[in-house]
């Protein structure tokens, strides 16, 4: 590809981005009350992690060799949690990416219990990964129960194959499965 066709693909990709966000979202308000209806669940970029990707000696278990929170990030999940907490949200569970940077973000959530599910894990560097994965997710949403409420921490690419958002770190997308249990319908976006 030529640099003036990447040039161009860059550019059509912003701008696809700064029309997404032209979208409104539910108001604040109005979210907080959707989350708290039945059968909505919700998905969360991992908080602050200064970086991109994962250096190249990552190794799944090891923080050391994986791109991490920071204390803002730390801050930013705490605060988060507390914020959810303040509104009412009652999470049964908080399922999480292995990644040591969602894992920590989920603890300092501090809304529930904390469950490790591979198929959060990010497929950044092998996205042949990904359609096995977001259907797992699917799958298990599809047969959790109406009194469950589910927050699902994981990484960008999972909540841009799930839902077709980019998220930034830290931002909550609340959604329910469709009726047809395939398909997510996203409701409102969250920035706590």
């Amino acid at each position: 590809m030529s640099i003036l066709h990447q040039n161009m693909l860059r550019i059509v990709l912003v701008l696809a981005g700064l029309m997404f966000w032209s979208i409104p979202a539910a108001a604040s308000e109005d979210a907080w009350q959707i989350w708290k209806t039945d059968g909505v669940h919700a998905l969360m970029r991992h908080a602050i992690a200064p970086g991109t990707g994962d250096p190249a000696n990552f190794t799944l278990g090891d923080c050391s060799t994986q791109r991490n929170l920071d204390d803002t990030g730390r801050e930013q999940a705490r605060n988060t949690g507390a914020v959810i907490r303040d509104m009412g949200i009652k999470v049964t569970a908080v399922l999480t990416s292995q990644w040591c940077r969602c894992v920590d973000t989920a603890r300092f959530l501090d809304l529930g219990p904390v469950i490790e599910e591979p198929a959060l894990n990010s497929f950044f560097r092998d996205r042949s990964r990904e359609p096995a994965q977001s259907a797992a997710i699917k799958e298990q949403l599809a047969t959790s129960s109406d009194d469950e409420k589910l927050l699902l921490v994981t990484h960008q690419v999972n909540i841009t194959a799930l839902t077709g958002i980019f998220p930034r770190s830290g931002e909550i997308i609340l959604f329910r499965m469709a009726d047809n249990g395939t398909d997510i319908d996203v409701l409102a976006h969250l920035m706590p």
